[in-house]
């Protein structure tokens, strides 16, 4: 693998700079930790200078590691779906990162999945943080803008140790005729925190994906954050489901949904199964122009001492706030643009400073589109 970002030789303009729309640089490599690129089933860098920190095309680790066979297939099943099934059928396809004990990154890192031709990209990733391991990962998705009918299937093992930290902020930039599977499990031990992030702000013809969180450990904590936007053609079926199964364990699943005259579903589920235990969804969303938003919660308690909540909201932005901001001397394009800037502005927890960058970026660029 090429030591330097000379990885990106061969891809046009036009598709770097939707590459960077994802987060990934691709120039200097300054405020990141190290790197990794797959061009449809290419892989085109994969590399990392963070102390404790291997980033490996999945082929390569399983060759050099045969304990990587017990995380393998292990969280999320060979036979799960069709999806599942069509990966697993293949030759190994995508990256395996491993932040060793201890172990902590300076800055993000970063991936990103590209799909370039009108075809199947398939990828399996897995990420290990071993105990007391910090991870921050910013996971980019994208299509090039030739790419017209093309599909997008991937699997995602996450696997956070005791006292481990990961943060992982998935920005999907896809074209409006791109059909999108991800599937994903997370398992996280004692004391063990986990935070999603997923940001998806440009026009897809079809997301599905509904990523769970095992909470297998004491005082273990996810927390899932999504950002999405609905435009004429997208049907978004999404969300995320946390399954409460040690004492102490907390789950949170916070969703901002806007359509512009798309389809979201916006799922959540929290199974609480274990005493002392606790768990929120809240969902709420603008319906800007005519679109569907259905929001389903669902809580689901078996022991007497589980403590479990759900909120959702749809509707539209308020008049009387239009009006209030334009006696403040703002037009009516500029008041409304601000209030949807305010209903976007999620602040999460615990989030490197980089990373919120990354996501208000991704937020800022879709603006326009309101």
């Amino acid at each position: 693998m090429p030591e330097s970002m000379k990885g990106f030789s061969g891809i046009d303009a036009e598709d770097l700079r939707r590459i960077e729309m994802t987060g990934l640089q691709t120039g200097s490599l300054e405020g990141r930790s190290g790197s990794f690129l797959q061009v449809d089933e290419h892989i085109h860098h994969a590399s990392t200078d963070a102390k404790g920190i291997e980033m490996l095309a999945l082929s390569e680790a399983l060759e050099k590691y045969a304990w990587l066979e017990d995380y393998y297939w292990k969280a999320v099943p060979r036979d799960k779906d069709e999806i599942t099934q069509y990966v697993a059928a293949r030759e190994p396809k995508g990256y395996v990162l491993i932040a060793r004990k201890g172990s902590q990154t300076t800055f993000p890192l970063q991936t990103c999945l590209f799909l370039a031709s009108d075809d199947i990209q398939y990828v399996h990733n897995i990420i290990i943080a071993e105990e007391g391991a910090e991870l921050h990962l910013i996971a980019g998705c994208a299509s090039s803008a030739k790419t017209k009918n093309g599909k997008h299937y991937g699997v995602t093992e996450i696997y956070v140790g005791k006292d481990a930290k990961v943060t992982s902020t998935m920005i999907h930039t896809w074209g409006e005729s791109i059909e999108v599977y991800p599937r994903s499990v997370t398992i996280i031990e004692e004391r063990g925190i986990f935070l999603s992030n997923y940001v998806c702000m440009v026009p897809a013809k079809k997301v599905q994906m509904y990523p769970t969180a095992e909470l297998r450990g004491e005082g273990s904590l996810a927390r899932f954050s999504s950002i999405m936007l609905a435009t004429p053609g997208s049907y978004l079926d999404t969300g995320s489901r946390a399954i409460l199964s040690a004492k102490g364990a907390t789950a949170e699943l916070i969703t901002r949904a806007i359509t512009t005259g798309g389809t979201i579903i916006s799922r959540g589920h929290i199974l609480g199964s274990v005493k002392d235990t606790k768990g929120h969804i809240e969902c709420r969303a603008l319906i800007l122009k005519d679109g569907i938003i259905h929001a389903i919660p669902e809580i689901e308690g078996r022991v007497i001492d589980c403590e479990l909540s759900h909120e959702a909201a749809v509707g539209k932005i308020a008049r009387d706030e239009i009006e209030y901001l334009m006696a403040r001397g703002l037009s009516e394009d500029e008041a409304t643009a601000t209030i949807i800037r305010g209903f976007l502005d999620v602040k999460i927890g615990g989030l490197p400073e980089s990373l919120q960058i990354q996501i208000d970026a991704a937020i800022d660029a879709a603006e326009k589109g309101f």
